[in-house]
């Protein structure tokens, strides 16, 4: 509704609630034309009461011969004419107060609102480009992530091969690293992800939602997010230092075998999680893996295995144990 802006009802930064008023528009005119409406109306009212008496009177005249048909017919054309009229004039009034009704702009929503990007005394006009204040709502939020689509790829692989599942509640929790390092304290959850494919990026969104009670999470915050899609159960974890490359690329591991001796495992990768790598194929559980001191060992050479941050010569060997 265009007008001169009058009055600013709300403190900027603070809670609003649905339905509160935000900003009250000069309102005169639009007090004017509903006034005009109402006038309308009392006339069309008044219109209609004669024209029903008159079309009633010519009635009784035609019984006896004191009309024609044709002024009769007349008679009726201009009762109902005058009821449209009527009509009319009462939606005029009804769009005078739905107008006058828009000069206090109320919250859409509820939610915290930001700074006023009008003054008192500007002026605020129908189809204006920018916002009068944006309200945020804060109890809860929505976190847009990005994945590779190689990698939503392969989930779904691994899920229609029977290796990750997504039964349970797990399945679909989101934890939140915020910019400060610290972990947010309320997981989230998974709610869907999108059916197109970024072509600049390759990569699809995926978007979940999270509590925000304190409001601590806010609009345009940086977020690191940590997805569980799925879950595998059994997988073998092994910490990143122990797995290596050879000179073909092939992800390598060197474990404590039997007799103390070291043997090089040629082992097949899935996916980080945290500082370990997700094993599919090469170790099994309880084996014995290399975590330091790789470089100064080799194949079929005899160690003497310690715990890891305790290697005191080139050839003692410290082995990690492959978890479930």
């Amino acid at each position: 509704m265009s007008g001169i802006l009058q009055r600013r009802l709300f403190e900027e930064g603070s809670l609003v609630h649905q339905g509160q008023i935000l900003y009250q528009i000069q309102d005169a005119p639009y007090r004017a034309a509903l006034g005009t409406a109402l006038g309308n109306l009392a006339t069309a009212q008044a219109s209609i009461r004669s024209t029903q008496l008159q079309a009633q009177r010519y009635h009784r005249l035609l019984a006896i011969k004191g009309v024609s048909q044709q002024d009769v017919d007349n008679a009726d054309a201009a009762a109902s004419q005058a009821a449209a009229t009527v009509q009319a004039r009462r939606a005029d009034v009804q769009a005078a107060r739905v107008n006058l009704g828009f000069t206090q702009i109320r919250a859409p929503i509820g939610g915290r609102i930001g700074r006023s990007l009008i003054t008192v005394g500007a002026l605020a006009q129908t189809g204006q480009a920018d916002p009068l204040a944006t309200i945020q709502r804060m109890d809860k939020v929505y976190v847009d992530v990005t994945e590779p689509a190689g990698d939503l790829l392969d989930l779904r692989d691994s899920i229609r091969e029977g290796h990750v599942t997504r039964d349970g509640s797990d399945a679909t929790q989101v934890e939140l690293i915020l910019p400060n390092g610290k972990t947010y304290p309320i997981q989230g959850r998974l709610e869907f992800s999108e059916v197109t494919v970024d072509q600049s990026s390759g990569s699809v969104t995926v978007r979940a939602t999270f509590p925000n009670p304190d409001a601590t999470l806010l609009p345009g915050l940086y977020v690191r997010a940590r997805l569980v899609e799925g879950v595998r159960k059994q997988a073998i974890l092994a910490p990143q230092q122990g797995v290596t490359r050879d000179e073909r690329g092939q992800s390598v591991a060197l474990v404590v075998g039997a007799g103390d001796k070291v043997e090089q495992r040629k082992i097949t990768t899935d996916r980080p999680t945290g500082d370990k790598w997700i094993v599919t194929s090469g170790l099994k559980p309880g084996d014995r893996l290399i975590v330091e001191g790789q470089l100064g060992v080799k194949p079929g050479q005899q160690v003497t295995p310690k715990p890891p941050q305790q290697v005191t010569t080139g050839k003692d060997a410290d082995a990690g144990q492959g978890g479930n």
